[in-house]
């Protein structure tokens, strides 16, 4: 989907990439970017906040340059998208692994709450439609869930099915169907509503551990986001409006598909959901 950008490449990067890596280049990638500079101190919990700042000045005493500014994020650039299409990699496994996608959403987009009431209720658990109609209602596929993730500069909804490799064509067409009806209707007063209290449920769950709170400060600081109180993010959780989540449904279900298979096919085969 991302092409030939920093988005569409291995994170951990190549074979070649990684045995030309050098020390030298090593220590001036370190030298260059992890500087104070350019970090982020969080901390959360029973802490101090003066007694912090010392600690923090006493480490990086030595390297702390007082002339210095702090430097803000990236700028974003416009992602070079690759075409839809499908992309098979042939391996000898038992289940096939199907992922079809779709550009989402930048994390800064405001339409992202929508977004996520969208992908619970479609696909965010034992309840939502994709979870019903493609393994209960038909026992397809031992797992399926729909995701989304939003960068800097683009996003992405994904939808992961595990399944037979025998299946893949039947799974698929069940959840383009199911897509194409979502884009077209939005959803249910009722799965609105059970996506909701799952996405509100999710949010204040997940920040009852320390770690979790520290990293969501550090990660509204480095993005320059606004770092707002859990309950502004259930308040607007509770604003999406059926007519939000059929806009973006709309926008971004109806938009050309991106299939990616793992499994035991050869990496010709085509599949017929997706051209």
């Amino acid at each position: 989907m991302f092409g030939d950008s920093p988005l569409g490449r291995p994170i951990l990067g190549t074979v070649d990439t990684i045995t030309d890596l050098s020390r030298a280049s090593i220590r001036g990638f370190y030298q260059r970017r992890y500087r104070p500079e350019a970090m982020v101190i969080s901390a959360a919990g029973n802490v101090d906040h003066d007694q912090v700042v010392r600690l923090v000045r006493r480490a990086f005493a030595g390297f702390i340059d007082a002339d210095s500014e702090a430097h803000g994020p990236r700028a974003a650039k416009p992602v070079r998208r690759g075409e839809p299409g499908a992309a098979v990699v042939s391996r000898a496994t038992e289940q096939a692994h199907v992922v079809l996608g779709v550009p989402g959403l930048v994390r800064s987009d405001p339409r992202r709450y929508a977004l996520s009431v969208l992908s619970t209720a479609l696909g965010g658990g034992m309840s939502s439609r994709l979870f019903q109609e493609v393994r209960e209602k038909r026992g397809l596929a031992y797992s399926v869930y729909s995701y989304t993730q939003g960068y800097s500069d683009d996003g992405i909804f994904g939808v992961y099915a595990g399944c037979l490799p025998s299946k893949v064509d039947t799974v698929l067409d069940v959840c383009l169907t199911q897509l194409d009806e979502v884009a077209a209707s939005g959803l249910s007063d009722d799965e609105i509503r059970r996506g909701k209290g799952q996405v509100r449920g999710a949010t204040v769950l997940g920040q009852e551990d320390t770690g979790a709170r520290m990293s969501r400060i550090a990660k509204s600081e480095l993005h320059h986001d606004p770092l707002l109180a859990i309950d502004q993010i259930l308040q607007r959780v509770d604003a999406v409006t059926s007519e939000d989540i059929r806009s973006v449904a709309r926008d971004l279900l109806s938009a050309p598909k991106t299939l990616a298979v793992i499994g035991p096919f050869d990496e010709t085969t085509t599949f017929a959901a997706v051209g």
